[in-house]
């Protein structure tokens, strides 16, 4: 359920991140099927994300927040970033069914962690992914459920997503 193809990176490569949340807003809208079901945004740009798409659905439900912190593979060598990005759950998640809201998957470790934190919580009666940009690499066997585009990127490239003080979103391209 991809609305972009597959686009090989150049450097001149641009993303418009608003133009690519509108195709998430009628996405996620798809993937609602029952009026108990929440959005959970991983923390940082999920969180954005999940909180204009409740905002913008018009949800009755308050939108959650979630952090892999506690739960990566690679937490001995990262430690704790900061304590504002906490996982924030203001509803029951047992059979709760949950749309996890992500702005770019990879590799799926991230994902991994925050299934895992979101079950410390209880258990949902499901959840679903949706990401704004899926740019390949998958390590775990994880798909989304919808993304809003399809990339190819470098093994040394990075792309994040930011968000200006009006709220608009744009995507950061970086090596690492």
């Amino acid at each position: 359920m991809t609305s972009q193809p597959t686009t090989a990176l150049q450097s001149s490569l641009h993303l418009d991140a608003e133009a690519l949340y509108g195709a998430m807003l009628q996405g996620v809208r798809r993937l609602i099927h029952s009026p108990d079901t929440v959005l959970v945004g991983v923390w940082s740009g999920g969180a954005w994300l999940a909180e204009r798409l409740a905002r913008d659905l018009g949800l009755s439900q308050p939108h959650g927040v979630i952090s892999s912190a506690l739960h990566r593979d690679d937490f001995g060598s990262r430690g704790m970033a900061s304590t504002k990005d906490a996982t924030h759950l203001p509803f029951e998640v047992d059979g709760r069914h949950i749309v996890l809201i992500d702005d770019v998957l990879y590799t799926g470790r991230t994902t991994r962690a925050v299934i895992n934190e979101l079950f410390d919580f209880g258990r949902p009666a499901s959840v679903t992914l949706a990401v704004l940009v899926d740019r390949g690499g998958r390590q775990l066997p994880i798909e989304p459920a919808f993304s809003a585009a399809r990339i190819t990127l470098p093994e040394d490239q990075r792309v994040s997503l930011a968000r200006a003080d009006d709220g608009r979103f744009q995507f950061h391209f970086e090596r690492v």
